[in-house]
């Protein structure tokens, strides 16, 4: 009998999961820790690797009914407002790469997978399904949850987050890693910005110790602003001491952002100043993966944040789960059909295809974040390497080309 396979975790990247596995026709159940489902957080960038794998699931349209779609990239000095570098987005983005750029938020991101996987069939959705741990068999993993309830498959896909309990049995206990960062959060409606600022564009201010990106969502009617400083929760960041690194959001002080910020050019002052409400995170990550065997082993695989969280420095962390799913989905298509699938294979092709990607976009996405908020000699040699290089320096083919194709 044809077994299913387990994933663990509803959001992005475990529905993006099940989905391609269903469309290859393979059943799926998908355990999800909380008691709906749900996405928080704001904004996200999708870039055209990732927008190529929605297409090919047939998501354009839902995407563009819920996603804006920049016209450019542009960088700016965060104190004196200079323009430092663009990167035209838009048509000529789908013109290099036959897909378009799209900004949008988490939650109708995840919203729009969990329709797809809804209508597509074969996954059994299971709520208040936190796993507790797992145990291998010769041909099946058997998975039980904290509620004492027990679910067998073929296979396992950890696709749980940073703090995977699939990733600690798997890989052993291994700290995340504070990256001294924290990311304040917060969303505005268009109506309430100058008209200046309403331009379809994604800005990102830099300046030392600091930057902000704010972007377009929700089809150009709300915007997404992040910014992040240097600082640790519990020394006048927001949160009293002790507070949890595992927290999702925190509620933040203005001034604490402000004081941190430091004074701002006039155009980053309006875009901050209208924000209502600020969101705290710690951003935490691991360090880039060393080897596929931190992808998968046995009957056992991790996808997304459980097996490369990334700095959000290039914005590629909802599309590296997204292509580790479609790559999932792929080798599931292209296996024998009329035998059983060989799990074990499948996985280490799986691991093969995507470790030395994510280890890239993980290094890629620490070193933006240290030239992002350079200062003295290494700023000047940012700002003057952007007026040189221009477009070559923001434009990256290796990824938006991507996903690649599975290795054999």
């Amino acid at each position: 009998m044809k077994q299913d396979v387990v994933v663990a975790g509803g959001g992005i990247g475990g529905l993006a999961c099940a989905l391609g596995l269903a469309r290859a026709g393979q059943g799926v159940r998908l355990l999800e820790q909380a008691a709906g489902f749900g996405e928080v957080g704001a904004g996200l960038q999708l870039g055209p690797n990732a927008v190529r794998v929605l297409d090919d699931w047939g998501l354009l349209p839902g995407l563009h009914a819920r996603a804006a779609f920049p016209d450019e990239l542009r960088v700016r000095d965060a104190h004196d407002g200079q323009r430092l570098g663009l990167l035209r987005l838009g048509a000529t983005m789908r013109a290099r790469y036959g897909q378009p750029y799209a900004t949008i938020h988490r939650a109708d991101l995840h919203g729009l997978l969990l329709e797809a996987v809804q209508r597509q069939g074969g996954v059994r959705l299971h709520l208040d399904a936190r796993l507790a741990a797992y145990e291998l068999a010769s041909n099946s993993v058997r998975v039980t949850c904290e509620d004492g309830s027990v679910f067998q498959g073929a296979a396992l896909i950890g696709a749980d987050g940073l703090w995977s309990r699939v990733r600690t049995q798997l890989l052993g206990a291994q700290p995340v890693r504070a990256s001294g960062h924290l990311a304040y959060r917060g969303m505005v409606p268009a109506e309430a910005l100058p008209a200046s600022l309403r331009a379809p564009v994604v800005t990102a201010w830099l300046g030392p110790r600091l930057h902000v990106v704010h972007y377009p969502v929700r089809r150009g009617e709300w915007f997404n602003v992040v910014a992040v400083v240097h600082g640790v929760l519990g020394q006048g960041h927001g949160g009293p001491p002790g507070s949890d690194p595992q927290g999702w959001s925190h509620e933040a002080r203005t001034q604490d952002l402000q004081r941190a910020l430091g004074p701002v050019c006039t155009d980053l002052k309006d875009m901050l100043d209208a924000v209502t409400e600020w969101k705290l995170w710690a951003l935490n990550d691991r360090p880039p993966m060393a080897g596929p065997h931190e992808h998968a082993r046995g009957r056992v695989a991790l996808l997304g944040d459980a097996a490369h969280p990334l700095r959000p420095y290039l914005a590629q962390g909802a599309a590296m789960a997204i292509e580790d799913a479609w790559t999932l989905g792929r080798l599931r298509q292209d296996a024998p059909s009329g035998t059983a699938v060989d799990w074990p294979l499948l996985l280490q092709r799986y691991a093969r295809t995507r470790w030395s990607r994510n280890a890239r976009v993980q290094s890629r996405s620490q070193r933006n974040g240290t030239i992002f908020h350079a200062s003295g000699l290494l700023r000047w040699g940012r700002n003057t390497s952007m007026s040189l290089l221009g477009e070559s320096l923001l434009n990256n083919p290796w990824l938006y080309s991507g996903p690649p194709q599975p290795v054999a």
